[in-house]
């Protein structure tokens, strides 16, 4: 396939019934570039949410998203097409390291660390097939793993966003959870970003009807303010490039940031799995490039003060609804992700995110997240009643999610994620080999 040659699909304009349009395949451009609008509404939530979440720069995150996109299409040659995003996986270690004193130049440091040992993985799998990530990490542990991560939040959601604006969080929450439910297809899709929408209208609404609120403020102070306050907006240039900063490295931020690196090859497994099973391209002999081009493109962003990148679902389902997957319309969906990027404007918006309007969306997503792992569970069948199972990961989760910590050294100490992934991995690993056949027979070892 030549990377910027697409065939036309047909009359470019309707698949007949039950066609799918492949990776080297288009529309019409003007469908094409429709689409890759599409892409980008669906992306949007997430992708301006996790840097909001962790204390970054969102029009920078927007902006190499899509350059992180751009140079994911090129490294896997067109064949997946997949958009990267602001990695959500990141936001409870944001917490960890931010608490612990660290700054952004800190926090990126240690994402870019991550981005790293992911591309490095990448080329043992790329080297060694995918049966070592089976091998390394079946089911039992990534589900354990990307269910401490989730939960490890709950105290954010709790401690930090809900207070600000308990009512608003409240009806955000609620309307956050009618529009996952009830709405279908599409609007389903970008259920997180429509109730940020309905939590500027509520917090705006309150504000007109009831005055400022006496709460905690985003640095938690407590004062008379705005639920919204959109004076940045006015005074922000509508073009200008994104601050830009460098990381620097702590031995302490980067142990609690390595674990998700579980996640990240579980995830993105999955997702290449997903779209070969779509695209009818069976691609376990690009999931070890994939799995680099994702850890790279996580070095580019965070070595100029972005978040963390992963392959989208949310883009994955678009796909999934419409049939299409052209590589054409991310390229498309790239570019408008670059120009949204360079325009500060857009950034105040997103900065004037109420804090009750995030506690109402982080209890929802964040819960979210914690199941996936659960899914994970259920979809490859592991037997939670095999104590070989059950052991390491109640250790584990609970830790994890508790905070527990174990100190070393005055300066060295591993907690919370950290030491919740640990007990995990080696705990499974170390009691299978000490296990009785009849509970290594019931392991399951198919990925997801």
């Amino acid at each position: 396939m030549v990377r910027f040659g697409w065939t036309l699909h047909g009359d470019g304009r309707n698949p007949a019934p039950g066609q799918v349009v492949r990776p080297g395949e288009r529309l019409t451009w003007g469908r094409t570039v429709g689409l890759g609008a599409q892409h980008v509404v669906a992306m949007f939530g997430a992708t301006f949410v996790a840097p909001v979440l962790m204390g970054l720069d969102p029009n920078l995150a927007v902006m190499v998203s899509g350059v992180a996109t751009v140079f994911f299409l090129l490294a896997t040659g067109g064949r997946i097409p997949s958009y990267l995003g602001s990695s959500l996986s990141f936001v409870g270690v944001a917490a960890v390291i931010r608490a612990q004193g660290g700054d952004s130049a800190t926090l990126t440091g240690a994402l870019l660390v991550v981005g790293a040992v992911l591309a490095a993985c990448g080329a043992v799998v790329h080297t060694l097939g995918a049966r070592v990530i089976h091998a390394v990490l079946p089911p039992v542990v990534t589900g354990a793993v990307v269910m401490l991560i989730g939960f490890n939040l709950a105290p954010v959601a709790a401690g930090t966003y809900w207070p600000q604006d308990q009512w608003t969080a409240l009806l955000t929450m609620s309307f956050t959870a009618l529009a996952l439910v009830v709405l279908r297809g599409f609007w389903s899709r970008i259920a997180i970003f429509l109730g940020l929408l309905f939590g500027y209208a509520v917090s705006w609404l309150f504000d007109r009807i009831f005055g400022r609120i006496h709460s905690a403020n985003g640095a938690g102070e407590v004062t008379d303010h705005w639920r919204l306050d959109l004076s940045g907006v006015g005074q922000a240039d509508w073009i200008g490039l994104p601050t830009l900063h460098g990381p620097s490295f702590s031995a302490s931020a980067i142990l609690v940031a390595l674990p998700v690196v579980v996640a990240l090859i579980a995830e993105n497994a999955g997702h290449v799995k997903a779209v070969g099973e779509m695209t009818g391209d069976p691609l376990d002999d690009r999931l070890g490039v994939a799995i680099m081009a994702d850890g790279a493109a996580t070095v580019m962003s965070t070595a100029v003060g972005g978040p963390a990148t992963t392959t989208y679902a949310e883009n994955i389902g678009v796909m999934a609804a419409t049939r299409v997957y052209s590589t054409a319309a991310y390229w498309c969906a790239a570019g408008f992700a670059i120009l949204f990027g360079l325009c500060p404007k857009f950034g105040a918006v997103v900065a004037a995110i109420p804090g009750g309007v995030l506690g109402g969306i982080t209890v929802v997503l964040y819960g979210m997240i914690g199941l996936l792992g659960a899914q994970i569970w259920i979809h490859n069948r592991v037997d939670l009643t095999n104590p070989l199972h059950l052991v390491p990961v109640a250790a584990g989760v609970i830790i994890g999610i508790g905070g527990v910590s174990l100190t070393f050294t005055d300066t060295f100490e591993l907690s919370g994620i950290a030491l919740g992934t640990l007990i995990v991995v080696i705990g499974y690993h170390a009691l299978r080999l000490m296990a009785p056949p009849h509970l290594k027979a019931s392991t399951s070892t198919t990925p997801e």
